[in-house]
């Protein structure tokens, strides 16, 4: 997601899996759909995500109260379940809108945000898993916190995403789920597939709430029904391509996140299927 590394591509892997026009075709439907997202998602972090999510032609619900969340997550297009800044009473809501989001037969997005450093939160975590969602987004650390590691410092991650790609595997196919895992170089699997997506900018580390809003993208683009595996590329190949576009016209982290916005809002098809790099 913060892309400073050399890319060297490896077209005839990449294009197995998906291919550029595929992720353009998703981000189609996505404009097309304006799907609703219902986000549970942290306090930090929520109003750049709804203005995120309206950037790209979502809709967001930041509805994190028990007494609606079953029901907002069983109407909604697809569900965020972000354990930013978890309390007793929001992390209640996110264990309804997870069974009834599942019930219902919504997608979901997990992301588990300082699993392993914080024995509380990754408790949740490992208990919302066991709910079934269709992708779990998250750096690193936080991948590894997941499965029994130590995970990072706080919400940083100190681990690259090939050294836990391993343990992202195994958690993949356990639990039948797509994990994407944010780095210099994303890399999202089902177990069995992998794609690694090379744009981005270091700069999305320097704006709050960039990771979380990415798994609100994700969700957003879930739902338009395509191969989740497909959809997590999409999404975080219209983040990072849009990024890259943010960073060219702007000088820094304040300025970048408003351009950030624009870009989101003006990005084409065209450009994702002209400007992606795959591997």
């Amino acid at each position: 997601m913060a892309n400073s590394a050399r890319f060297e591509p490896d077209r005839e892997h990449a294009d197995r899996l998906v291919t550029p026009g595929q992720l353009g075709e998703v981000l189609r439907a996505v404009r097309q759909q304006a799907p609703l997202v219902h986000c549970l998602t942290n306090v930090v972090a929520a109003h750049w995500t709804a203005n995120v999510l309206m950037a790209v032609g979502a809709a967001p619900a930041m509805v994190d109260n028990r007494h609606e969340a079953g029901g907002f997550a069983a109407t909604a297009d697809a569900v965020l379940v972000n354990l930013g800044t978890p309390y007793d009473e929001t992390s209640t809501s996110m264990r309804i809108a997870a069974v009834a989001g599942r019930a219902a037969d919504r997608p979901w997005v997990l992301d588990p945000v300082a699993a392993g450093g914080l024995p509380w939160r990754t408790d949740l975590a490992a208990e919302l898993l066991g709910h079934s969602p269709t992708v779990v987004r998250g750096n690193a650390s936080e991948i590894l916190g997941l499965v029994g590691g130590g995970g990072g410092h706080g919400v940083d991650a100190t681990h690259r995403p090939e050294a836990v790609l391993p343990s992202a595997r195994g958690l993949a196919s356990e639990h039948q789920t797509v994990v994407a895992i944010s780095g210099v170089v994303d890399h999202i699997t089902d177990g069995r597939r992998l794609v690694r997506v090379h744009n981005g900018h270091p700069w999305l580390t320097r704006v709050t709430g960039a990771g979380c809003s990415l798994g609100a993208l994700i969700a957003a683009f879930t739902a338009s029904g395509k191969d989740p595996l497909l959809a997590a590329t999409a999404a975080t190949a219209a983040f990072t391509v849009a990024a890259e576009s943010a960073a060219a016209s702007t000088r820094g982290p304040g300025s970048f996140a408003v351009a950030l916005l624009d870009e989101l809002h003006g990005l084409t098809a065209e450009q994702v299927v002209e400007r992606v790099r795959l591997s």
